[in-house]
């Protein structure tokens, strides 16, 4: 059974996902304030946390910088807040996703157990293959329909980290800062242009692809 630390000061949120997640199997513990998130973090470790950003007291964007500080519990965010500024500025600090209020709860449990997978996958050989696509990370390989396909320098270094987060929202800073070095952050043309010849070469469809999905205004994610 899985835990899930909901963190959200109104109670009605915290009374459905509760209902929801308990009816799925789940173990909730619920806070209302990012000061009691944290202690609850530390004496019940959880598997994965729900974290509203507008918290009394601390709030949430220090909630996940104190988190990370200890754990790589993935984190969902589930804010009202629709500001890019706010989402980037979450996904950098550490959260694995971001979802606006008001949310469907289909969506929301899909990326709850997306991120679960992915947590649980990390100790696992770096082979994810779908479709007609296979990585593999450590060989630093990439087939599609079984053929090797080449890719420059940056190119491997975009694949290695999306496919590395596979499922989760990478911010267009986070790829930046990885790939082309800590100096950069806002050259987006640079993704925008190196996104489309990846494309070119993985994806069936360029112009719609399935794997190499863009999040408007956010940033990147794989989907095997």
């Amino acid at each position: 059974m899985s835990r899930v630390l909901v963190v959200d000061d109104e109670p009605q949120i915290r009374r459905t996902l509760a209902t929801n997640l308990r009816a799925r199997a789940f173990e909730v513990i619920l806070a209302s304030s990012g000061e009691e998130a944290l202690a609850l973090a530390i004496a019940r470790p959880p598997d994965v946390v729900i974290l509203d950003l507008g918290l009394p007291g601390i709030d949430g964007i220090t909630v996940i910088e104190r988190l990370r500080e200890q754990s790589n519990v993935p984190i969902i965010v589930l804010s009202v807040r629709e500001n890019e500024i706010d989402k980037v500025r979450a996904l950098d600090v550490g959260a694995d996703d971001y979802v606006t209020k008001p949310f469907g709860m289909d969506e929301l449990l899909a990326r709850l157990r997306a991120a679960l997978r992915r947590h649980t996958q990390e100790s696992e050989p770096p082979v994810v293959e779908g479709d007609r696509l296979r990585v593999d990370l450590r060989a630093k390989r990439v087939l599609v329909d079984g053929e090797p396909v080449h890719l420059t320098r940056l190119e491997w270094s975009l694949v290695e980290v999306l496919v590395g987060n596979a499922g989760r929202l990478v911010s267009s800073r986070e790829l930046l800062q990885r790939v082309w070095g800590p100096q950069y952050g806002t050259e987006t043309n640079y993704l925008r242009v190196y996104m489309t010849q990846l494309r070119r070469k993985l994806e069936s469809n360029p112009a719609r692809p399935r794997h190499f999905i863009t999040e408007t205004g956010m940033g990147y994610r794989f989907v095997p």
